[in-house]
């Protein structure tokens, strides 16, 4: 997947679909959870915090496992797949791409049509790094190798901005 295109999405009011409620899920939930997305999980089972989460209205929960159909059901415009069903996030993959949502595949790349980047997000900055797919290890250890050089909030980085932008 060399042909990706990087982007940040603005998803404030945005319905989003979560098939699974395991860990991947918590972790795909509380990212879109504080862009201010709409969120619904169809999925037996929870994990407690989101449980907790259904419980407080912070999203939707279908206790029930995948169907298809609940993608165009539920009127969503991006979908995760993170159950541990091979064959149940292969049709949600299926499903995805006939009704022209996005969809992630936790662990298939080449299920994918949106991947989650490794994110670093520390004062006025924001900073997404991709291996295409190939290496979660190695974007994992530049986010932190990252991380440690933004411990300031980015402000090392945003006065390299300030000292680039007005050579301009």
């Amino acid at each position: 997947m060399d042909n990706l295109y990087p982007v940040f999405l603005q998803l404030a009011g945005v319905p989003c679909l979560v098939i699974g409620g395991g860990t991947v899920a918590t972790r795909k939930i509380r990212a879109l959870l504080a862009a201010q997305a709409i969120v619904t999980v169809i999925s037996p089972t929870l994990t407690p915090e989101l449980r907790d989460q259904a419980e407080s209205g912070a999203l939707r929960w279908i206790a029930r496992p995948y169907q298809p159909g609940d993608l165009k059901n539920q009127l969503c415009r991006l979908v995760f797949a993170t159950t541990d069903n091979r064959q149940v996030n292969r049709q949600v993959y299926e499903e995805a791409l006939r009704l022209n949502v996005w969809v992630n595949v936790a662990d298939r790349p080449e299920e994918c049509t949106l991947m989650n980047p490794a994110r670093i997000r520390q004062g006025p900055v924001d900073i997404a790094i991709s291996t295409h797919g190939r290496s979660p290890a190695l974007a994992k250890a530049l986010r932190e190798a990252l991380q440690a050089d933004l411990q300031d909030d980015g402000n090392r980085f945003v006065r390299l901005w300030r000292q680039v932008s007005s050579s301009d």
